[in-house]
């Protein structure tokens, strides 16, 4: 893998895998380790607490979307992924407000993959309701 990172633009990763990628426990120098070795930007998913975006000079954290309910965690993770690309692919830009906004699509949607088992929210999920919940996240910060 490590052989790899100079061929990546965006690497997306856990927590965990970041620190395992580079064996240091400190996620800052963790994602510099992997910065150096290629990728421009490091997203380190963090579950519950959200993702940190590590860039050349500049970071970004995004919390999870809290929740009172949480049932089923399994593939959260692949949702955020899926709105961070998805927004990225949209926009059609790598700009710093995009990837940021990117970041925020991610939360949202990562929240809605675990409000039902499986991928059972994100089948009957339309855009008026992703957008409802980007207000909302918006209006928390």
């Amino acid at each position: 893998l490590v052989s790899l990172l100079d061929r990546v633009h965006i690497l997306m990763v856990n927590d965990e895998e970041a620190r395992q990628l580079a064996d240091e426990p400190n996620l800052l120098r963790a994602s510099r380790w992997i910065r150096e070795r290629g990728p421009d930007i490091v997203v380190v998913k963090k579950g519950e607490h959200g993702a940190i975006l590590f860039a050349d000079d500049w970071l970004f954290h995004v919390p999870g979307f809290p929740l009172e309910e949480v049932f089923d965690p399994t593939g959260a993770g692949d949702a955020f992924a899926g709105g961070f690309m998805g927004h990225i692919a949209a926009a059609g830009s790598l700009d710093t407000d995009d990837i940021r906004r990117a970041m925020v699509y991610g939360s949202v949607m990562g929240s809605y993959a675990v409000e039902r088992f499986s991928v059972d929210r994100l089948i009957d999920l339309i855009p008026d309701a992703i957008e409802e919940r980007m207000l909302g996240f918006h209006q928390m910060t």
